[in-house]
């Protein structure tokens, strides 16, 4: 998996939260399936943000190796 891949990941995530914060803000919501959704995306950006690091972090040594 690329950062690309991350990121992208990490945007599908901020629009299922932006979907879920607006249907909270409507007057019947499902708050069930809303709140399940925000847990689900903010799980799958801190993976996808770790992932990240990970990745940083393993070029970081390479580059350190190959210097």
């Amino acid at each position: 998996m690329n950062i690309s891949n991350n990121i992208v990941s990490i945007n599908s995530s901020q629009t299922l939260l932006n979907t879920s914060a607006k249907n909270i803000a409507n007057s019947s919501p499902d708050l069930a399936k809303d709140l399940t959704n925000q847990i689900i995306a903010q799980d799958t950006t801190a993976v996808n943000v770790n992932a990240i690091k990970t990745q940083d972090e393993m070029l970081g040594s390479l580059l350190d190796i190959k210097a």
